[in-house]
């Protein structure tokens, strides 16, 4: 039995079965378990009212079948193609590893390159960029086992609505996530536990008979007669397939550049840009708690927040919001400052960070050229500008907020200590970001203030410069079967190709894509 929109109390200390038991009007020993489908929060305090949980849940009765035995019942028999050649996949992110792991499970023996490290190296390597600034090009933030989600919040929400997402959600279980994420409003897993998870997918892909190589950069790529015939690793190996699974992230600035030269098509896009922004956790809290922050039984807090500046027509917005997280060092090349958002599973922190950000377009890039990497070319110069601005050391320029809204610089009595890990120097963020970026950013703080009060305190803290906030270049493909739109048997996916923005709709799309594939070799039904 099923019980929707079931609101609770936080003050309820009742079991979920006493409280369904009660809801059903039913004795609580003819409940076997109950079990959470959907768990979110609504704060709203209309009239006084206590904040509530809002529960979906499916009560197993005795004797009654679980949810998960009928759905095996139901679950169709998955008939698989036989094909000649190992597909390949191009980046171990989530879009790859998904593509890896749905070929592996079809028997098809995908061989995986990444260009990183394992994941276990690859935090030694970022440990050693935080502490001492030496970086990695090929393993850091961006790049190596997990991806770019790897050093993130390890958000799994996503607006698009497919049943493949609760695949998804259970092979992230499987593989050692919190079973939680299976019904709660705003899953999460987390930087920590998110390196356990992505090892424990490899291996599953190894043990399936599939070959992962690290430390292993597709350098170039054999095109003849408008399809693919082999793919070059490192530039001196060569690996002949008709099937490439292109996830290669949104940060591969000289994979793009070879895919151009070598014809692909592709077009340059819109990403937003914009600088990091901490404040004390428990005020966050406060604001959307009220009386109730620090309660035991509520998560940390986090917001999300959009301005439209009617002045030039740009909007800005938050992204990426880290509860009791940190700002990190998110260079993927040298002689350059980015930052990104990042959160532990417990968000113990103690701040909170988001990235405040405003669009850029094709038409912001004509400067740095009209050809599809003509973004890629914007980023690296305000890039480079604030690692000019830091002390050319990868320190990351800062400044509190009302140094930036009043034409100052140089304050250092900062709310929170920021928590970009490498070092800091208190400098004007307008000089590393363009004028209608900035001009926009001021009226938004501004603006968000009026929603959350301190907002835009004085001593707030602000980190510069957020760039990587997706793709600048999408790579064409067909809607149909998610091929390249001139390039047969290449499947541009996930973030790096332009299709999708986050660790959830970047696996779904790695696992259509190969879905399609596997439809042209077999009519059976594939799910």
């Amino acid at each position: 039995m099923q019980i929707k929109n079931l609101a609770v109390n936080l003050s309820d200390d009742r079991s979920l079965i006493e409280i369904a038991a009660k809801h059903l009007n039913i004795a609580q020993k003819k409940i076997k378990k109950v079990h959470i489908l959907r768990k979110a929060i609504d704060a709203r305090r209309r009239h006084g009212a206590e904040i509530k949980f809002i529960y979906n849940l499916d009560v197993e009765l005795i004797s009654d079948k679980t949810a998960t035995d009928r759905n095996q019942e139901n679950k169709p028999e998955i008939q698989l193609p036989h094909i000649s050649l190992n597909p390949i996949v191009v980046g171990f992110g989530p879009a790859g590893m998904f593509a890896a792991l749905t070929l592996a499970k079809a028997g098809l023996k995908p061989l995986i390159f990444e260009r990183g490290a394992d994941v276990d190296t690859r935090q030694a390597k970022v440990d050693k960029f935080f502490s001492d600034g030496i970086l990695d090009t090929s393993s850091n933030v961006q790049f190596g086992e997990g991806g770019a989600g790897t050093f993130s919040d390890g958000k799994l929400t996503t607006r698009l609505n497919d049943d493949l997402m609760a695949e998804i959600i259970e092979t992230f279980i499987e593989n050692g996530a919190p079973e939680e994420i299976r019904y709660l409003q705003k899953p999460h897993i987390g930087t920590d536990k998110l390196r356990i998870v992505v090892k424990n997918i490899r291996e599953k892909i190894i043990a399936l008979g599939g070959k992962v190589f690290f430390n292993a950069q597709i350098t170039d790529i054999e095109i003849k007669s408008g399809a693919v015939k082999a793919v070059i690793v490192n530039n001196d190996q060569r690996f002949e397939t008709d099937s490439v699974f292109l996830a290669i992230g949104h940060s591969a600035r000289d994979t793009y550049e070879m895919l151009m030269n070598r014809g692909v098509e592709m077009e340059a896009k819109a990403f937003a840009v914009g600088v990091r922004i901490e404040h004390p956790q428990e005020m966050i809290d406060r604001t959307q708690y009220g009386v109730d922050a620090g309660n035991t039984k509520l998560p940390v807090a986090d917001y999300m927040l959009t301005f439209k500046d009617e002045t030039n027509n740009r909007g800005a917005y938050t992204f990426c919001m880290c509860p009791g997280g940190q700002v990190v060092a998110a260079a993927s090349e040298e002689n350059q400052v980015v930052t990104n958002g990042m959160s532990n599973y417990r968000r113990d922190s103690g701040i909170a960070n988001a990235a405040v950000l405003t669009t850029v377009s094709p038409v912001d890039f004509t400067d740095f050229g009209r050809d599809p990497l003509c973004g890629v070319r914007f980023q690296r110069h305000y890039e480079a500008l604030a690692f000019e601005l830091g002390g050319r050391n990868y320190f990351a320029p800062v400044q509190t907020v009302g140094d930036f809204l009043n034409g100052r610089s140089g304050s250092t009595q900062f709310l929170t200590t920021p928590t970009y890990p490498i070092g800091f120097k208190a400098v004007d963020l307008h000089k590393c970001l363009p004028d209608y970026v900035t001009t926009t950013l001021a009226a938004a703080l501004m603006a968000f203030d009026r929603k959350i009060k301190g907002f835009a305190g004085d001593d707030v803290v602000m980190t510069g410069v957020e760039t990587r906030t997706s793709a600048p270049c999408r790579i064409l493909r067909n809607k149909e079967d998610y091929q390249s739109i001139n390039t047969k048997g290449l499947y541009p996916i996930g973030e790096g190709a332009g299709y999708s923005g986050g660790i959830m709709s970047s696996a779904l799309d790695g696992m259509k894509a190969v879905i399609n594939l596997m439809k042209k070799f077999y009519k059976g039904r594939i799910s």
